[in-house]
């Protein structure tokens, strides 16, 4: 089974979730994390009909979004000062924005190319030091500061789970789901129009993610790595 039936089996798995748990799986996008492959590999996969891909590095990143423009770019990796002019100027969402340093940076970096940069601001819902994200309880104040800057559009929110146990890793989806209901509660009603997404779950917990609430599921191992066939 190559990359291409790969991608078809698992946005099928995706579609059957939703209805099972009642979502519409339209609401649901699959962003093929295309880090460990190269061009042709995420070729293959916008061949099956995959058009969101995501990438943690910036030169990746690059590589493939000139190569494939007609796919929408997602930057899911760690923010790096001196590579975010690269970023803004490739990913059409920001996954990982948990420092407001690195949003200002941001909003002058869209300035400069006359875009409005969409976002999601990284939570550590897990308390795992190992990860990345703001703690809970900080993010709607960053949420607001992201909102308060004219190039910036905060999307909404994006977690990871700690791997190994799917009963945990639901727990921490629904505390997602529940802080980014609380959070839009607060905007006001254009901010809270696009405070849409919820980026959680890969392929190990997908499944836990939709049943929470994800919009957006990513999903990289499942769909080009040989040993998923």
């Amino acid at each position: 089974m190559g990359i291409a039936e790969r991608y078809l089996r698992e946005r099928t798995r995706v579609d059957e979730a939703c209805v099972r748990f009642g979502r519409d799986p339209h609401q649901v996008r699959l962003l093929a994390v295309s880090k460990t492959v190269d061009v042709e590999g995420a070729r293959a996969a916008y061949g099956a009909g995959a058009r969101a891909f995501g990438e943690n590095r910036p030169d990746e990143l690059i590589r493939k979004a000139e190569a494939l423009p007609d796919a929408s770019w997602h930057f899911i990796g760690n923010i790096q000062s001196r590579r975010i002019k690269d970023i803004v100027a490739h990913a059409d969402l920001i996954h990982s924005l948990y420092q407001e340093k690195h949003a200002r940076k941001i909003s002058d970096e869209a300035a400069a190319l006359d875009k409005v940069q969409d976002v999601l601001i990284e939570v550590n819902v897990s308390g795992e030091a190992s990860k990345s994200g703001v703690a809970p309880d900080a993010a709607a104040e960053l949420v607001r500061a992201v909102a308060s800057l004219p190039h910036l559009r905060a999307r909404g929110l994006m977690t990871m789970a700690p791997q190994g146990d799917p009963h945990v890793a639901r727990a921490c989806f629904d505390e997602l789901a529940a802080l980014h209901g609380d959070i839009k509660s607060q905007l006001s009603a254009e901010q809270a129009q696009a405070f849409d997404q919820i980026s959680a779950g890969m392929s190990e917990d997908w499944e836990e993610a939709i049943a929470a609430g994800s919009t957006i599921v990513r999903i990289g191992r499942a769909i080009f790595n040989e040993e998923f066939a």
